[in-house]
């Protein structure tokens, strides 16, 4: 890389296994298949916020921050790790999640709760215009607040998996695919300017679970270019092997199918892996689509990148068990 890579403080437990799926693979009758444990970086319970954190904490520190705000869904594993890693360096934590109130805690939102974090609900309004509004007021009460966008998913998140890909490309585990839950943008971005910079010539598949406007072409690209400028590289968007499938978004963000629920059973029955209904296990869903219809072919060498979100499960028993 030209320049050093961003500031960053350590939160995850790195690098995470790349660890093979016979099982999965016999069962569906090839491609060979591998999977990616971001599941397993720590931090309240896993998942690949942890990396993204790792950058925009260090970020906030150097602000003078004292406070750290984010918003997402009312089981947000953003808004979970980002509570975790307020809590691991003494930040206060405001989260401003999307609707009411519900009447049972539970999932993410009770991590939530355990972890010290202030709940504000956006009701009515756009999420990330009552998170701005709640900022100004935070920033108005003297709590020094650092804002960090849903999904982490700017520049500064998106860093953590350029570091990611660098990690994955030493792990030395040639694949011919890999395969992401695209939401918010900034794992997309980031692995986007790792396989550049690193030298990943595969093919990488987002199977987008929500419309964020972030995952749209234009945006994509433009966060692809903030990334790269914070590495001192140049990337040619254009040069690269990817994807964004727009298939799998069923009848809405966080809303569980049968397409899901099968993912979800198969990935536990053969790997004894857990999946979450929201992210892992709707971007599962659409590989195993891609697989029986061929368009991942039976020869191919698939990593499957879990980014973790196995607390919401508990907030989704009626509609798994369905």
């Amino acid at each position: 890389m030209a320049n050093p890579s961003p500031p960053r403080v350590r939160l995850a437990n790195l690098p995470t296994p790349i660890e093979p799926m016979p099982r999965l693979s016999a069962a569906l009758g090839g491609p060979l298949l591998w999977i990616k444990r971001d599941d397993l970086t720590g931090l309240a319970g896993g998942g690949n916020k942890a990396r993204k954190l790792e950058y925009l904490v260090a970020a906030a520190q150097s602000h003078g921050a004292r406070t750290l705000m984010t918003a997402g869904a009312a089981q947000s594993n953003h808004c979970r790790q980002t509570a975790a890693a307020a809590a691991h360096f003494g930040f206060d934590c405001l989260l401003v999640l999307a609707g009411e109130a519900p009447e049972q805690v539970n999932g993410n939102l009770l991590l939530d709760h355990l972890l010290g974090a202030g709940l504000l609900w956006a009701g009515d309004r756009a999420v990330e215009a009552a998170l701005q509004e709640a900022f100004d007021q935070a920033w108005a009460d003297g709590r020094r607040p650092y804002l960090i966008p849903v999904g982490g998913s700017n520049a500064v998140g998106a860093a953590g998996y350029v570091q990611a890909m660098a990690e994955f490309m030493q792990q030395d585990q040639p694949v011919d695919r890999v395969v992401i839950a695209g939401s918010s943008g900034g794992t997309l971005a980031g692995m986007l300017v790792g396989a550049a910079v690193h030298g990943y010539q595969g093919m990488i598949t987002a199977i987008r679970v929500g419309k964020y406007e972030q995952t749209e072409p234009a945006n994509l690209a433009r966060l692809v270019y903030e990334t790269a400028n914070l590495f001192g590289a140049e990337v040619d968007l254009s040069a690269l092997h990817y994807s964004v499938v727009n298939d799998y978004l069923g009848p809405g963000y966080g809303v569980v199918t049968d397409a899901e629920r099968e993912a979800i059973r198969l990935f536990a029955r053969t790997e004894g892996i857990l999946l979450d209904p929201v992210y892992t296990g709707r971007a599962a869903a659409g590989m195993l689509d891609l697989i029986r219809k061929g368009e991942i072919g039976a020869g191919e060498r698939v990593l499957f990148w879990h980014t973790g979100g196995a607390p919401a499960l508990y907030a989704y028993s009626e509609e798994l068990l369905r």
